[in-house]
């Protein structure tokens, strides 16, 4: 593949910005950056929301993208978290953890001032489409 393919699935919450949810590029996918957006749910108040609450719709907001792209979490080769709050570093493991139980990507996690929406963690990841 030489040049790159923009990804859009149908049952993703719609961009905030001038930007698309992945893009593959030879045999890579790098999402954008997903919050706890639920589809079918818009206006969802984030900030009433849990970490692990939060956490666990941004991973399945990651799933339906990876699923779109026939990936698994096992294509998974790199993420990054953004959180607003360090502390809640733990309860993010522990949701994060159920989803990498095994050969876990590599990983950075930052603290950041502010997420759009309101929202507390947002992560990006890379997926590898080859074996």
């Amino acid at each position: 593949m030489s040049t790159k393919k923009i990804v859009q699935p149908q049952n993703a919450p719609a961009p905030l910005g001038p930007y698309s949810h992945a893009v593959r590029a030879g045999d890579f996918l790098f999402c954008s950056g997903q919050i706890p957006l639920d589809p079918s749910n818009p206006a969802q108040i984030l900030s009433e929301m849990s970490i692990a609450a939060q956490t666990e719709q941004v991973m399945r907001n990651i799933h339906n993208l990876l699923e779109h792209e026939h990936l698994t979490w096992a294509n998974v080769v790199k993420t990054t978290v953004f959180l607003t709050n360090l502390a809640d570093f733990a309860v993010l493991n522990k949701v994060y953890g159920r989803f990498f139980q095994k050969d876990a990507p590599a990983r950075s996690t930052v603290q950041v001032a502010a997420l759009p929406k309101g929202a507390s963690v947002e992560i990006e990841v890379v997926a590898f489409y080859g074996k």
